[in-house]
C-alpha cells in the first residue's frame, strides 16, 4: 500500500480511510512506528512501546473490518496515553520508582470507550512524576534543549512529533494547555466533569481533568466526542445530553465570534513577545474583539487553585509518603509537607471561591463567544529540569472552564507559542467551533 504524509493529513481524514477500507489499521500503526523508530531517541515522548503488540491488535482491528462487523468512531486510528491512565495488562507506572512495574489488571474508563470505539492503544506517554513538577524524560519535539512542558509532556511531543495522530492527557494546573503550547500542537481541556477519571492517578478530585492532543481543532473534537459521558463512579460526571463535538467544531459559525480579550491579574508574567503577539491578535481582530479587565478576586486564584492542589495531593499521595519517601522528587517532598500544613479554613475558602468568581466570568460569556488569553507565559525555556509556569492556565482549571489552545504564533528562537481561548462551562462544542474559525481566519487572513 502507498505510503501517506502522516504529517499532512489529519486525523478525520485517517478515520475515513480506515472506515473504506483505502487504508488498513495494520499498515497505518506500521507507518506511525517507522516514524517512531526515527524520532524517539531525540524526544522520548514513550514510557511504554511494544510495536510486536501493536501490529497484532492493529491486525484483530482489520479482521474486524473486513467481516463486516460494525465499526467504531476511532476505528484503526493509534492513539498515545499518558502514563497516569490504567490499561488492562500494560504498565501504568505514574512517572514514579514506587509504581516501577505495576501492572493494572483492569482499564481506565476512559480506555474502555476508546476500545470500544475502535481505537488502537499505540502506547503509554511520559508524564513528570505523578502528574505533577518533576519532568521525565521527554525533551521539546521542536528544539530538544527545551522543555516540552508537563506534566503531559509525552502525550503532547508524540503528537507535534508526528508519531502518533492523537494523545490523552490530564490537566491538574496546566498540564494540557501548557505543553500542547510549548510543542506546538492543538490541546484541548473540557469543562471539568466531562470526561470520567476512574482508573486515572486520583491527585487532585476537585482540579484533575481529562484532555486531549491533535493536530486540528476537529481532530481534537474526534476524540473527545468518545470520551465524553456520564460515569456512576466518578462523580464529578453528571447525566447531562453532551455536545457533538467534531459536528460542532466543522460547522460553520452563525456570525462573526467576539472575543474578550483577557489579560489576567498575571499579565506581567508575560515574556513581551507573548503581550506583543497578543495585543497583535486583538489589532487583527478588531471590532470583534474587546478587552476586559479580570481583577479583584481574580488575583486570588492562583493561590486558591495551590492550595486546593496540594492538601488534596497531601491526602491522595499519601501512601507513597509512606512506602518510600526517599524516592519522591523534592518538589513532590516540598509540595507534600506545603499541603499538610494548609488549614481547613483555608482549603474550604479555596474551595468556595471557583463559584464566586463563575459569577463575573458569565457576565463576560453574555458579551463574547470565547475568552481570548495567553496559553503560557512565553516559549518554552530553555531547560530540562522544568516543565514551565502555569500561571495563565489555573484560573480556568480552577473554575473548570473548557480552555483550547491553537499554535498561531512563533516566537523569535523558532519556538511554537500558543494562543490560549476559554468557554463557557459547558459549551465545548461551541468553544471548538470558535476555536476553528479563528484557526482558519489566521491561516487565511484575506479569506482567500
Amino acid at each position: 500500500m502507498q505510503k501517506i504524509a502522516l504529517t499532512e493529513i489529519t486525523a478525520v481524514e485517517l478515520r475515513d480511510r480506515l472506515a473504506s477500507g483505502a487504508l488498513s489499521a495494520e499498515s497505518l500503526a506500521g507507518m506511525y512506528l517507522e516514524l517512531i523508530a526515527a524520532r524517539e531517541p531525540q524526544v522520548q515522548a514513550w514510557q511504554w512501546l511494544d510495536a510486536e503488540f501493536v501490529l497484532a491488535e492493529a491486525r484483530k482491528l482489520d479482521q474486524r473490518r473486513q467481516s463486516g462487523a460494525p465499526i467504531g468512531p476511532l476505528h484503526g486510528l493509534p492513539i498515545a496515553v499518558k502514563d497516569v491512565i490504567d490499561t488492562a495488562g500494560i504498565p501504568t507506572e505514574n512517572g514514579t520508582v514506587l509504581d516501577a512495574g505495576r501492572v493494572p489488571a483492569d482499564d481506565a474508563e476512559l480506555i474502555g470507550r476508546l476500545k470500544a470505539a475502535g481505537a488502537l492503544i499505540m502506547g503509554k506517554t511520559v508524564t513528570a512524576e505523578l502528574a505533577f513538577l518533576h519532568p521525565g524524560k521527554t525533551r521539546n519535539p521542536v528544539n530538544p534543549e527545551h522543555t516540552p512542558g508537563g506534566s503531559s509532556s509525552g502525550s503532547a511531543a508524540a503528537v507535534a512529533a508526528g508519531m502518533v495522530p492523537l494523545a490523552v492527557g490530564t490537566q491538574t494546573g496546566g498540564s494540557i494547555i501548557r505543553p500542547a503550547a510549548y510543542c506546538g500542537t492543538v490541546g484541548f481541556k473540557p469543562t471539568f466533569g466531562c470526561i470520567s477519571r476512574t482508573g486515572v492517578l486520583k491527585q487532585s478530585p476537585s482540579l484533575d481533568t481529562i484532555g486531549v492532543f491533535a493536530r486540528t481543532v476537529e481532530d481534537a473534537g474526534l476524540l473527545a466526542d468518545v470520551l465524553f459521558g456520564h460515569d456512576l463512579v466518578d462523580t464529578a460526571t453528571i447525566p447531562r445530553p453532551f455536545p457533538r463535538l467534531l459536528a460542532t467544531a466543522s460547522s460553520e459559525v452563525p456570525a462573526k465570534p467576539v472575543f474578550a480579550f483577557v489579560r489576567t491579574p498575571f499579565w506581567d508574567q508575560a515574556e513581551p513577545e507573548m503581550q506583543q503577539a497578543l495585543e497583535e491578535l486583538v489589532d487583527f481582530l478588531g471590532e470583534q474583539c474587546f478587552e476586559v479587565p479580570l481583577d479583584g478576586m481574580f488575583a486570588d486564584s492562583a493561590a486558591a487553585r495551590q492550595r486546593i492542589n496540594i492538601a488534596e495531593m497531601a491526602k491522595n499521595f499519601h501512601h507513597y509518603e509512606k512506602r518510600g519517601v526517599e524516592a519522591l522528587s523534592s518538589e513532590m517532598r516540598a509540595a507534600m509537607d506545603a499541603g499538610n500544613k494548609v488549614p481547613a479554613r483555608d482549603y474550604l475558602s479555596a474551595l468556595d471561591l471557583p463559584a464566586i468568581l463563575d459569577s463575573g466570568l458569565n457576565e463576560v460569556f453574555e458579551r463574547c463567544d470565547a475568552i481570548l488569553t495567553p496559553a503560557t507565559t512565553g516559549a518554552a525555556p530553555a531547560t530540562l529540569d522544568s516543565t514551565g509556569n502555569s500561571i495563565f492556565n489555573g484560573l480556568w482549571t480552577l473554575c473548570g472552564n473548557p480552555c483550547v489552545t491553537l499554535p498561531v504564533f512563533d516566537s523569535e528562537n523558532g519556538l511554537p507559542m500558543g494562543v490560549q481561548l476559554v468557554g463557557r462551562r459547558f459549551q465545548d462544542g461551541r468553544l471548538l467551533r470558535t476555536a476553528r474559525w479563528l484557526s482558519d481566519r489566521i491561516a487565511n487572513p484575506d479569506g482567500s
